[in-house]
């Protein structure tokens, strides 16, 4: 079965704010396996856009290592899976290792402290 993942990226490697990443890695797997692996450009960013950019491209699960709660809920009101806390790495290695059960993850990482509301 098709699967598609989506990695914010800063260089190539996952970006630690949802919010402020270069391009989104779009990597595509069939029956447990990579076919393709894409870098594109996210819309301008505002509150709410990057989960519905990335629900209209037919994304199931995001990889990141860290976001703010109203995109949470977004990909949560659109049945998509996030994973949070990851460290930065190349986009098709980490999605090797949630192909195979292996994707550490951790804390939100978006890290402004205990009061911030994080837009992201």
């Amino acid at each position: 079965m098709k699967k598609l993942f989506a990695v914010p990226t800063e260089n190539k490697k996952l970006c630690a704010h949802f919010g402020h990443c270069e391009k989104f890695a779009i990597v595509e797997t069939f029956e447990g396996k990579i076919v393709k692996e894409e870098f594109v450009e996210p819309p301008e960013h505002q509150p709410g856009t990057f989960p519905k950019f990335l629900a209209d491209m037919g994304v199931n699960t995001i990889i990141a290592g860290g976001m703010g709660q109203k995109a949470q809920d977004l990909f949560a009101m659109n049945n998509i899976e996030v994973y949070m806390g990851v460290n930065s790495e190349d986009p098709s290695k980490l999605v090797l290792n949630y192909l195979n059960d292996q994707l550490e993850t951790g804390d939100n990482q978006c890290g402004h402290g205990p009061d911030h509301v994080c837009e992201h």
